[in-house]
């Protein structure tokens, strides 16, 4: 298929096929949700298509399109992204990572609350 003939739009809303998984019982955080992972995604690619616009410059001292569409990283370029982007996404993600620790921590028995709260 063409790409001047690809409508983006109708691929970007199409369905995913089966059910959403639910991580909130508040809807509207799970659109909040989406809405700062699809945000978080599309940064996540300007900062390599950035991250590209700076080696090519560097490299050559001035480029097109063409050369931006063309480049490929090489082995440690490649590696040099993969950590930058580990490392913004455990950022935006610290948060709600640190949120589930806390909720993985086990409460201490009613017994040892019960005895805690008698010795004040």
């Amino acid at each position: 298929m063409a790409e001047e003939n690809f409508d983006w739009m109708a691929a970007a809303n199409k369905k995913a096929k089966g059910k959403r998984p639910e991580y909130f019982d508040d809807p509207e955080d799970e659109r909040m949700l989406s809405i700062l992972m699809a945000v978080v995604g599309e940064v996540s690619v300007l900062r390599e298509r950035m991250d590209t616009v700076e080696r090519l410059l560097e490299a050559k001292g001035s480029i097109n399109r063409a050369d931006i569409e063309s480049y490929t990283p090489d082995k440690q370029a490649a590696y040099e992204r993969g950590a930058m982007i580990r490392e913004y996404i455990y950022r935006v993600m610290r948060g709600p990572h640190q949120m589930v620790q806390e909720l993985e921590q086990s409460e201490p028995p009613v017994e040892e609350v019960s005895r805690e709260l008698k010795e004040i």
